[in-house]
């Protein structure tokens, strides 16, 4: 076996916060690896990560994947404090293996990867976690689509949409364009009735103070509240321009197929 050297000791209690004494003994146990000394002493909670635990992870990466028979497709976020920490190839790599063990068996098979993530909190120094787990199955005739933007080598903004009697073409269209619309909604109908009559009121005492006629208040009313409902914290998804021709709406475009639903995760939101 090596020699076990202070600096070996040193360099596995700045990674673990273990003292001198179960540093040293975790060495010598494994035979002078350090990963492995580090999965030693957090097994036998050796490893102080406790106080990173209350630190602020507003960080992380998002990754897509989807199951070898292409019927099912997760998308998942990994929790970190910093960018830096975020695009590390290791972080990468196990939100990539989480996103890959839930799109094959399912939401509940994101525990399985628990020891990963716990090896990242003691290696990596940060307030580590998983963050949202979602899962799509689509049934035949419905056709499930990804994306995933890329910034600095790591996920910032994944997407998930299923959509019955359209293209593969128009679903990969959809889920470019809810990228980056951020919708919060999929129908007006999923919008609180009470945030729309509370919008409705304000909008109807902004026409009245503009001097408008009362017999025209009502079609004003609606107009800007077909506006509002494209804009409402996130927009309602079929309401909103379409990016590749924003003289039509999303709804538009659907022509007779529909979005069964969406999913959308961003990094910082």
């Amino acid at each position: 076996m090596p020699a076990i050297s202070a600096k070996d000791v040193k360099a596995l209690r700045d990674t673990t916060g273990a003292g001198i004494l179960d540093a040293k003994r975790a060495l010598e146990e494994t035979g002078n690896d350090a990963g492995a000394a580090a999965r030693w002493l957090r097994e036998r909670g050796l490893v102080k990560s406790a106080e990173r635990a209350g630190r602020e992870n507003v960080e992380g990466a998002v990754a897509v994947a989807r199951a070898p028979d292409g019927r099912a497709a997760a998308l998942v976020e990994l929790k970190s404090e910093t960018d830096f920490v975020a695009k590390s190839p290791q972080f990468v790599d196990v939100s990539e293996d989480v996103a890959r063990v839930v799109a094959r068996e399912g939401e509940h098979a994101a525990a399985s990867m628990k020891d990963a993530i716990d090896d990242l909190r003691v290696t990596l120094k940060e307030n580590i976690e998983l963050g949202q787990v979602i899962r799509f199955e689509a049934p035949a005739g419905h056709t499930l689509e990804t994306y995933l933007h890329v910034q600095n080598g790591r996920g910032v903004n994944g997407v998930l949409v299923e959509v019955s009697g359209g293209t593969p073409e128009l679903a990969h269209d959809l889920a470019v364009h809810i990228a980056f619309g951020r919708p919060g909604y999929l129908s007006r109908d999923e919008v609180p009735a009470e945030e729309v009559e509370a919008e409705r009121a304000s909008l109807e005492a902004e026409t009245r103070n503009q001097g408008r006629p009362d017999a025209a208040i009502p079609k004003i009313v609606d107009g800007r509240l077909n506006g509002w409902f494209k804009r409402v914290p996130g927009g309602v998804l079929l309401e909103q321009p379409y990016a590749k021709d924003d003289k039509q709406t999303v709804r538009q475009v659907l022509g007779s197929a529909a979005i069964v639903r969406f999913a959308q995760v961003l990094i910082g939101r």
